[in-house]
């Protein structure tokens, strides 16, 4: 076959000459494949005032702030360390220094957590909640001030690994072959439970005693508070353990609870509400006061000092 066109950027090695890279006729030279490239930066360069925010210190960062994509945690450790620095720069600034430890008992916080710490505490002024403010979110929420409501309930367990399809749909077919003979048959519960359960309730006849908000997992707790007490006949629910059959024998609903009792709490919501929230200003105020490259300081409005 013959060639009527040759690529003038390929390499021409003539007898008793070193190979090179011969230049095309629109300048472009073959690239030297001996010499690996340099890796690309993942994130580009983040500074505060200058100060390199080191790219190692970002992505080891990333971890401690979980999101939808890489993407998404890299920009929030991006800013979180852009805001620590920024904070330790003010810090420097005006001479807040960490306290000295003595002794041999060891700090809880590094010094840069301290000298943050103690900017803060300086430079912020926090409007602590009143009286008056308490009682007014009391009024408008009450139903989230009440007492648990507790069950008494009753279940079989049939056990099944969550990320086992196989072993789950085997067992849900032998909870729903016990379910409907105990439909006919309330009474055989307690030697059920006794025989089959994969719960250690199984030896006192699947009681499981008083419960309340968080003592089982969320989806048991939903299928509870829909559940009619003293309705003999068990229901099917799923949860990551495997399927359970259950009965409540008793619900005892939550009562209200008076202001004096849930005051402080009240308080200690409103204080750390209006912490975060004078933080965030004072944060947003010295941003705007810096220079600040590689990170957008107002796309994460909700970061909070620890």
């Amino acid at each position: 076959m013959t060639s009527i066109y040759q690529n003038p950027t390929l390499h021409i090695r003539e007898p008793g000459k070193k190979e090179t890279a011969q230049k095309s006729y629109d300048g472009y030279v073959e690239p030297d494949t001996k010499i690996p490239p340099k890796p690309a930066k993942v994130i580009k360069d983040v500074t505060v005032n200058g100060v390199l925010i080191a790219e190692a210190d970002i992505m080891a960062e990333a971890q401690n702030h979980p999101a939808d994509t890489p993407g998404a945690a890299l920009a929030q450790a991006a800013h979180a360390l852009a805001v620590r620095e920024l904070l330790l720069q003010e810090a420097g600034r005006l001479g807040v220094a960490a306290p000295l430890v003595t002794g041999e008992g060891k700090p809880e916080e590094t010094s840069e957590d301290a000298i943050i710490r103690l900017l803060i505490e300086r430079e912020v002024d926090v409007p602590q909640a009143g009286d008056e403010e308490c009682r007014r979110i009391y009024a408008v929420n009450r139903h989230r001030f009440c007492s648990d409501t507790i069950y008494e309930a009753r279940h079989i367990l049939f056990a099944a690994e969550s990320t086992d399809a196989k072993a789950r749909d085997g067992v849900r077919g032998k909870a729903e072959n016990l379910a409907a003979h105990l439909s006919l048959h309330p009474e055989e519960f307690a030697g059920a439970a006794e025989e089959f359960s994969d719960c250690p309730s199984g030896q006192q006849g699947g009681n499981l005693g008083q419960l309340t908000t968080g003592s089982t997992v969320s989806e048991f707790e939903r299928a509870l508070e829909t559940m009619t007490a003293g309705d003999t006949t068990a229901k099917l629910v799923e949860s990551r353990f495997g399927f359970h059959l259950v009965v409540v024998d008793r619900k005892i609903d939550g009562e209200q609870l008076p202001f004096e009792n849930v005051q402080a709490r009240i308080a200690a919501w409103l204080d750390a509400a209006a912490w975060s929230k004078a933080v965030a200003q004072y944060i947003s105020i010295l941003a705007g006061k810096a220079d600040i490259q590689g990170v957008d300081m107002e796309a994460s409005s909700g970061f909070l000092v620890q």
